[in-house]
């Protein structure tokens, strides 16, 4: 069942992110095909790089390690950028994501050096601090077109 929020709440594209954001933090992620679980996966995906980067984001998806795949958490995110018209973010996970986890997990089981890691940490960081935060207005983009698909809006 949909959240209601009043229609008064929601007047501008910053309140409707401000929502969005609300509904997908009160969720967990799951294997599920939903909009609910994308919006999940792409607003945490923009919290966790946005807090801390890539290591970040690897860090925060070990905590959920035994409830989605992590492989299929890559596929789909790189899905979601796409229908969310960031495109070149999607390239970025798209080349470094699995790699990223491949690595954590490696250095976690002592089987390679911390600077392997790091290095490709870097460059994927890199990669997406160059695109200057253009995420930020597609996301509102997409929550916009979205968000009646989430919240249940009643006229007040």
């Amino acid at each position: 069942m949909k959240p209601k929020m009043n229609r008064s709440d929601l007047l501008d594209n910053s309140s409707i992110w401000n929502a969005v954001f609300k509904v997908t933090s009160e969720s967990e992620p799951t294997n599920d095909d939903t909009l609910l679980n994308d919006s999940f996966i792409i607003s945490h995906y923009y919290s966790e790089l946005e807090s801390g980067g890539h290591e970040s984001l690897v860090n925060w998806l070990e905590t959920y390690e035994d409830e989605i795949s992590i492989p299929r958490y890559f596929n789909k995110l790189v899905t979601i950028l796409d229908k969310a018209g960031a495109v070149d973010y999607a390239g970025i996970e798209n080349k470094y994501g699995k790699e990223l986890w491949r690595l954590y997990k490696a250095l976690e089981n002592d089987e390679i050096k911390e600077d392997e890691f790091y290095t490709v940490i870097e460059q994927a960081d890199e990669a997406y601090n160059k695109l200057e935060n253009q995420i930020e207005a597609l996301l509102e983009a997409y929550f916009v077109r979205i968000h009646t698909d989430l919240i249940d809006v009643v006229e007040d």
